[in-house]
């Protein structure tokens, strides 16, 4: 399958899967708070999910009271970091994605661990996302990262094809 082949087979199996979305989330999440990586970590950038995507809003809730959590924000063609607080609001931002408001956050040396979305991943840790390359334009600005793709079971595929420019994961948790 090419990139777009992939993304509709994809677009197809999450509403299958809709209805047990937030149940495989926790379960998901659960791996996500006990792998090494994300607990040696001090600075973890996350993502405020989408409907479709695993659900991350409780689990940001709950570890930004102890670690420092960075989300996303889209700019243009580029994607901005801010720090997370539990005691202020997000705000709708670019494709309906909530996001913090506040300074940007640039220290990307200290950034320990990121978890990223995708529409697939294979085992090889490649990743095939929404096609605007935001992740891949940011993850090689971060030097020290572990870089986690997050996905359900459904969106592990035997191969995404990929180009130069992809960034590969060094893991993938589903």
């Amino acid at each position: 399958m090419d990139k777009g082949e992939l993304r509709k087979y994809i677009k197809g199996q999450k509403a299958l899967h809709q209805a047990n979305a937030l149940a495989d989330s926790e379960a998901i999440m659960q791996k996500l708070e006990t792998d090494v990586h994300f607990l040696q970590a001090q600075t973890v950038l996350l993502y405020h999910s989408l409907p479709d995507e695993v659900n991350t809003h409780e689990f940001i809730r709950k570890w930004g009271q102890v670690k420092t959590l960075l989300l996303p924000a889209v700019v243009g063609d580029d994607l901005e970091l801010k720090v997370y607080s539990p005691s202020h609001e997000l705000h709708p931002g670019a494709f309906g994605i909530s996001e913090p408001g506040g300074t940007n956050f640039t220290d990307y040396a200290s950034i320990g661990f990121v978890a990223v979305p995708g529409m697939a991943f294979d085992k090889a840790g490649n990743r095939l996302g929404r096609g605007k390359g935001y992740y891949d334009h940011l993850l090689p600005k971060l030097p020290n990262a572990y870089k986690a793709g997050i996905c359900f079971p459904y969106q592990l595929v035997e191969e995404v094809p990929t180009e130069v420019t992809d960034i590969k994961m060094d893991s993938v948790i589903c």
